[in-house]
């Protein structure tokens, strides 16, 4: 039996949300057992009842399912983590049998060559939520010229600037931030993710060099405004005034509802597995992925090593999780070192390390330039976001105020709340 049936239907136990987003249908299964194991985890759903191991061990006739011995060894193949993978080695399995099924079927009646090519392409058109007729389309837009027009499903970057120019981050696509080390990127991303938590998104931050703790910091000391190093001692450092506002700083970044996820080397099949779990978790909100960041992206293929083709394999997945989520994917990424040979600094295309296929898949990329890290006696404080690329406007350059000792991105209230 195939071992992708039981690892499905055991991570199913294991995760019973799954079974609501899940493309199989129990026919698509190759074993009986397994196709009957799903129906009444079907049956069981409608009708309120868990799906867990324990549960499944109630049903009337369950020696007829393999009795306990066999649900616990699916239980056993459980991989939250590989579940997209296992469908979609089902369903290519199942698309295989199909057609084996209707090339027998076809030479047995006798069909006609083009009866047999629309059977062959019912199947292989399968993906089940992306059709749309023309006529539903146009239906959409019928009463356009007369309506006002709806606000752009998007979030605020907390940049007033910014959001003019990019209309803030938009569902389904990817933006890239690269920047030299130390030149403020992660200051960056987590005044993005706190924004979005106070807009009403569900900001999934995966951190995978930085540990909770430190980014936990990071973000008392940007939204209270404390200087980084008094928080390695709040007790002793901090005066009275900001020890005052301390439990209101934290009641606001409580408001965010921001999750972090903090393990190194996670690869984007992960990611999306945490996602998903947390969209049941918070089903009224709309996941927003920030993740730091690109080259710390452990590959789930082997590429010999080869980090360009790594790259580009993850960059491709970045834009998948963004669409298939239908929310933005906000990535960090390391610039390669040839920024430093030339006179100006500010960063390029060319700068992002591995770019692989970012600049391509990628719908719009930032870089951070700071005069006053490479000029210290330089009383520039401002940081510099230079939109590169925008798939859907202009590029530009928008500079804000930047506290490089309280990690503090200050704009014109572009967001209004009282920690921004």
């Amino acid at each position: 039996m195939s071992i992708a049936e039981k690892a499905f239907l055991g991570t199913l136990m294991k995760a019973e949300y799954l079974l609501k987003d899940s493309v199989i249908a129990p026919e698509q299964l190759e074993s009986t057992r397994h196709k009957e194991i799903m129906r009444r985890m079907l049956e069981y759903t409608r009708a309120g009842k868990n799906i867990d191991l324990i549960t499944l061990t109630t049903v009337p006739d369950l020696d007829s399912l393999g009795g306990m011995s066999y649900l616990s060894e699916l239980y056993s193949y459980a991989d939250l983590e590989r579940f997209d993978g296992m469908e979609k080695i089902i369903l290519d399995l199942w698309k295989e049998r199909e057609k084996r099924n209707i090339l027998t079927l076809a030479a047995m009646n006798d069909w006609e060559i083009a009866k047999v090519i629309g059977e062959l392409e019912k199947i292989n058109q399968l993906k089940m939520d992306d059709h749309t007729s023309l006529q539903q389309a146009l239906l959409a837009i019928y009463e356009a010229p007369w309506e006002e027009p709806m606000t752009q499903s998007s979030v605020t970057t907390g940049i007033k600037k910014l959001d003019e120019v990019t209309g803030g981050f938009q569902n389904g696509e990817v933006t890239i931030l690269a920047a030299r080390p130390s030149m403020g990127k992660t200051d960056v991303m987590l005044h993005f993710a706190k924004i979005s938590g106070w807009a009403g998104y569900l900001p999934l931050v995966f951190s995978l060099e930085m540990p909770q703790k430190l980014l936990t910091s990071r973000l008392m000391a940007s939204t209270g405004s404390f200087n980084r190093k008094k928080m390695r001692d709040p007790k002793r450092m901090l005066n009275e005034n900001q020890k005052n506002i301390w439990s209101d700083v934290i009641g606001a970044l409580h408001e965010t509802h921001m999750q972090i996820f903090d393990g190194s080397g996670q690869t984007v099949a992960e990611m999306r597995a945490k996602t998903r779990k947390m969209i049941h978790q918070f089903p009224h909100k709309k996941p927003i992925i920030f993740i730091d960041y690109l080259t710390l992206i452990h590959s789930s293929q082997t590429s010999g090593g080869n980090s360009h083709h790594q790259v580009t394999e993850i960059s491709k997945s970045l834009k998948t999780l963004a669409k298939d989520f239908d929310c933005p994917v906000i990535c960090l990424a390391q610039l390669n070192r040839s920024v430093e040979y030339r006179e100006d600094k500010r960063p390029m295309m060319s700068d992002i390390r591995e770019s692989g296929s970012v600049e391509q898949d990628a719908d719009v990329i930032l870089f951070l330039f700071r005069e006053k890290y490479y000029v210290k006696e330089s009383e520039n404080h401002s940081l510099e976001i230079i939109v590169s690329k925008n798939r859907n406007g202009p590029v530009g350059i928008i500079a804000v105020d930047y506290n490089e000792k309280t990690g503090r991105i200050c704009d014109d209230k572009a967001y209004n709340h009282p920690f921004v």
